[in-house]
């Protein structure tokens, strides 16, 4: 494999801004070029239609899809003061959020994960709401005050999963990557990720899918939300033996267009 010779990811970047768009683009470019073989995403950052240069080989098992609240005060979204000031970007976790909690203030705070904990333990906002994956990875679930269910949360598509490319007809560096293949994963970010492109929605658009598979319940949990969180339309579709990830993505999607959120992403 060809050394690479560009800048990583920028860690001031704040969350949902297209810096991570640039960034994919950046290590995209550097497949095309043959300065490396394969890129490793966070899937919820890679666009739900690749390039035809490009081919998605690989959906590692997925790690904890979980939106969380950490606070260094507060135990939790119910016991955040009145009119908290939370920090997030994210449209789609702050409609959800006021959903819940009307009062809720909202402000972005620039940096990696630990420069935005330095900072609200500095007391510069009660709270944060970030993806538990990233914190699992960290070491840092120390932090962690509540875990959302996706009916009160509903995780971005293929929030908690990797993604790794390689150049279309690449059949060495596919054939050598196919281990690293987890169906079920590949499967619910399949059909995630199709909910969001059958309604046109971006990384910045308050749209939740989350496929979510136990012994006991597969289901298919989507929503579609106003900016203010007033207006919000969902969907938990279960699945059905034998079902296809494109089918069950599409009865999803009727349901949520049937009750109107079209209208309601053309309004926002």
């Amino acid at each position: 494999m060809q050394d690479a010779n560009f800048k990583s990811q920028d860690a001031t970047a704040p969350e949902g801004v297209d810096g991570k768009g640039l960034f994919t683009r950046e290590i995209e470019q550097a497949l095309a070029d043959k300065r490396i073989d394969l890129a490793v995403h966070s899937l919820k950052d890679l666009p739900v239609e690749l390039a035809t240069e490009f081919d998605l080989v690989a959906v590692p098992k997925r790690a904890d899809a979980r939106d969380v609240l950490v606070s260094a005060e507060y135990g939790g979204l119910v016991e955040l003061p009145e009119d908290a000031v939370v920090g997030t970007t994210s449209l789609r976790r702050q409609s959800q959020l006021l959903a819940e909690r009307r009062d809720l203030k909202f402000v972005a705070l620039r940096g990696n994960v630990d420069t935005r904990l330095r900072k609200m333990s500095e007391g510069q906002v009660q709270g944060l709401v970030l993806a538990a994956a990233g914190l699992d990875r960290l070491g840092l679930t120390q932090w962690v005050r509540q875990y959302f269910s996706p009916d009160v949360m509903c995780p971005a598509p293929g929030q908690g999963a990797l993604g790794i490319e390689c150049r279309a007809g690449d059949e060495e560096t596919a054939a050598a990557l196919k281990f690293l293949d987890d169906a079920e994963a590949r499967f619910a970010v399949t059909a995630e990720r199709l909910v969001l492109a059958s309604l046109g929605g971006g990384c910045q658009t308050p749209i939740g899918v989350h496929y979510a598979a136990n012994e006991e319940v597969k289901r298919l949990h989507a929503v579609v939300a106003s900016p203010d969180g007033k207006l919000m339309v969902r969907a938990a579709v279960p699945y059905s033996a034998g079902e296809r990830s494109d089918e069950l993505a599409a009865r999803a999607t009727q349901i949520l267009v049937d009750s109107g959120a079209k209208e309601l992403l053309a309004a926002g």
